[in-house]
């Protein structure tokens, strides 16, 4: 794990776009229908730190993929959205202090 790895990646464009289009796909089939501004800036961390995001994003990254946060055979749709659901009620709706 690099932390210089996930920093990048947490601040990939198309990274982050993707976060955004999954976590706006993943709410319609929740009960709320808006979610909180800063879901996107914590998911897209939680996201970015799964060992297996980061590790594909590092391997990406050491073979000058000029796209690794976009190409979807570097960091599928399926591993944004486990992470995403697995997430999502921990950052969404933290349990009670």
């Amino acid at each position: 794990m690099s932390y210089t790895t996930i920093n990048k990646c947490v601040h990939d464009p198309s990274f982050v776009a993707r976060v955004d289009s999954c976590i706006a796909q993943e709410q319609r089939t929740r009960e709320e229908k808006t979610f909180p501004d800063n879901i996107s800036y914590s998911m897209r961390w939680a996201v970015a730190t799964a060992t297996d995001v980061e590790a594909a994003y590092a391997s990406a990254l050491a073979a000058e993929n000029p796209d690794p946060g976009g190409d979807e055979s570097v960091i599928t749709d399926g591993m944004i959205l486990s992470v995403v659901q697995n997430s999502w009620d921990v950052i969404v709706e933290p349990p009670p202090t």
